[in-house]
């Protein structure tokens, strides 16, 4: 079935699409600092929440990014409820091949949870590097092993020990790329239990609305498979963390 309405169905009910409160969000863009006018770019920016709330804080200019039409078409619609007066420019286009213009040009650039998009953590923070002008913030989401994982795991989500890093490491990958370190914000189990658990009810709710949809058991059935790898292995050993660097 289509990947984007699979995460359109699975995360209906989210506002942020990444295990990460609401509170923190605002705490991480509290620390932003940013002067009216600056220019941000949010790669995978999901339904808009961070794009959003950055210009109702500081009435930035930019661009958000996101290659799901159900994303495009949230982000849009939260614009023009609560910043109908933005310059913010929503593109559908895949992350990896935007170009800013001018280059290097923006004050900050965000993904928070998407580095598939530019092949792992390195790779998003190497790009966003490019995007931002000197001393300007580069803020990534990505995963971080707890623990060793388990390998009946790593066989279940398809991933290698290597697929992600140690928080540590993970850190230690920006400051090679000559990047700085400024704040760094870890989810907590209860974080990760709502942004899970809200998943399994939005199928179930789905399926209640729409039982003759022809893809519905494709939902259930993948929903039920990840549903029990987190229960069984993922609570425990993968962890989510948001990192501000500044170039």
């Amino acid at each position: 079935m289509d990947r984007w309405k699979y995460f359109d169905i699975t995360h209906k009910n989210h506002l942020l699409c990444n295990p990460l409160s609401s509170a923190k969000l605002d705490e991480l863009i509290a620390l932003f600092d940013l002067p009216p006018g600056s220019r941000v770019v949010d790669i995978a920016m999901g339904k808009g929440e961070l794009i959003t709330r950055l210009v109702e804080r500081y009435d930035v200019e930019g661009v958000a990014v996101d290659l799901s039409p159900y994303c495009v078409a949230d982000t849009r619609a939260k614009l023009r409820q609560r910043a109908p007066e933005a310059e913010i420019t929503v593109l559908e286009i895949d992350g990896a091949a935007y170009r800013p213009e001018p280059p290097a040009s923006f004050d900050l650039a965000a993904c928070l949870g998407a580095s598939w998009i530019f092949g792992g953590h390195r790779g998003t923070l190497a790009a966003l590097q490019k995007f931002v002008r000197p001393g300007g913030l580069v803020v990534a989401g990505e995963p971080y092993w707890r623990r060793e994982p388990p390998p009946a795991y790593l066989e279940a989500e398809e991933w290698k020990p290597d697929t992600f890093s140690s928080h540590h490491q993970n850190v230690q990958i920006g400051q090679a790329l000559g990047l700085r370190l400024e704040y760094a914000l870890t989810s907590t189990l209860d974080e990760w239990d709502r942004y899970e658990g809200l998943q399994w009810h939005a199928v179930a709710a789905y399926a209640r609305a729409h039982p003759d949809d022809a893809d519905l058991p494709i939902v259930q059935e993948r929903i039920r498979r990840a549903r029990e790898t987190y229960l069984r292995w993922g609570r425990e050993t993968l962890g989510w963390a948001v990192y501000l660097f500044r170039a």
